[in-house]
């Protein structure tokens, strides 16, 4: 779709983001933008969310001044707004990132696009939902045309990717402007031409996520021995290298063609039930048994900060770790 409504400002020029909804993943998005030196306005519902709020981006600076923070970066530009309107009303980007819920979310975006200046690109955090079922109740097309997606992976200030993608009403100009936004922002981000829902990574991360379902249902595996599966083996070619490439490599010097002429076959094989187990009490309690079990007694804060750790060390062994804009 062709843009009829330019944004106020170029990418490069944000100084004001405005995060909608201060949970763990607008949280995480706040606490991100203002290490990159962004003022950051936020607004939630909940009576107790600006507390919360606060704890979250303290817990988290640490980490990120770990990374090395932009000039200026401080937790002090954070100010939290009474009301949506007024958390909006001076941004140059929204982020989006309200519970899961599709009339949630419907008319939240509908509410964002007709109190933000026109032309301003709004975001939704959605993990799932495409942006044409999300931008239905958009009032007119220069509301819709601005509301894209851009799916963050948890922890949003640690964690490089966002999927950007737009819906049937969406100005390709306002996708564009979003993913060089996130580039400026110090993300990694993947602009795709078409809608999935799911989008990619969470699809992948799904079908691992349903296969240990299963196994964890059948008594095949417990939940300690598929984490350890993963962190101890592929997780760590994965860290750096995606399947794809590292299944090619698995075909030596002939690369993805012979590994497929050899493998292929495999396919075939019962190794893999795409299809989700029923999710019955026993199971949900082998899986919450399981992960108290491997937590050995570590908090969760505990476990936030060894994670924290651990994707900064992997981030930088690989050179991947981005510095202040």
């Amino acid at each position: 779709m062709p843009s009829t409504t330019p944004a106020p400002c170029a990418p490069d020029d944000v100084r004001r983001i405005a995060c909608i909804g201060a949970g763990v993943i607008g949280g995480g998005w706040a606490a991100h933008f203002l290490a990159r030196g962004y003022d950051v306005t936020a607004w939630d519902p909940a009576p107790d969310a600006e507390p919360k709020l606060r704890r979250l981006v303290a817990a988290a600076w640490p980490a990120l001044e770990r990374i090395g923070l932009a000039a200026g970066a401080s937790p002090d530009r954070l100010t939290v707004a009474p009301t949506l309107a007024e958390a909006v009303a001076d941004a140059d980007f929204v982020q989006e990132s309200a519970p899961e819920k599709l009339e949630l979310k419907r008319s939240l975006l509908a509410r964002l696009a007709a109190a933000t200046r026109p032309g301003v690109v709004i975001a939704s955090s959605t993990s799932g939902y495409p942006m044409t079922d999300m931008q239905t109740e958009a009032a007119g097309p220069d509301d819709a045309g601005r509301l894209v997606v851009g799916h963050p992976f948890n922890p949003p200030y640690l964690i490089p990717l966002v999927e950007v993608v737009g819906g049937e009403r969406t100005d390709r100009a306002a996708v564009e402007w979003a993913a060089r936004f996130y580039d400026l922002a110090g993300k990694s981000v993947i602009t795709m031409d078409r809608e999935l829902p799911g989008f990619i990574a969470n699809r992948l991360q799904e079908a691992l996520w349903r296969e240990a379902l299963h196994m964890v249902a059948a008594g095949e595996a417990t939940v300690e021995d598929i984490d350890a599966s993963i962190t101890e083996g592929p997780g760590l070619r994965w860290a750096f290298m995606g399947p794809c490439l590292t299944f090619a490599l698995a075909g030596g010097e002939g690369g993805m063609a012979h590994m497929l002429d050899h493998f292929g076959p495999s396919l075939k094989s019962p190794w893999t039930r795409l299809a989700a187990p029923e999710l019955d009490p026993a199971l949900r309690d082998a899986m919450v048994d399981g992960c108290a079990a491997a937590a050995g007694g570590r908090t969760y804060a505990d476990l936030v900060a060894e994670r924290d750790q651990g994707v900064i060390d992997v981030l930088r062994a690989t050179g991947r770790l981005g510095g202040p804009r």
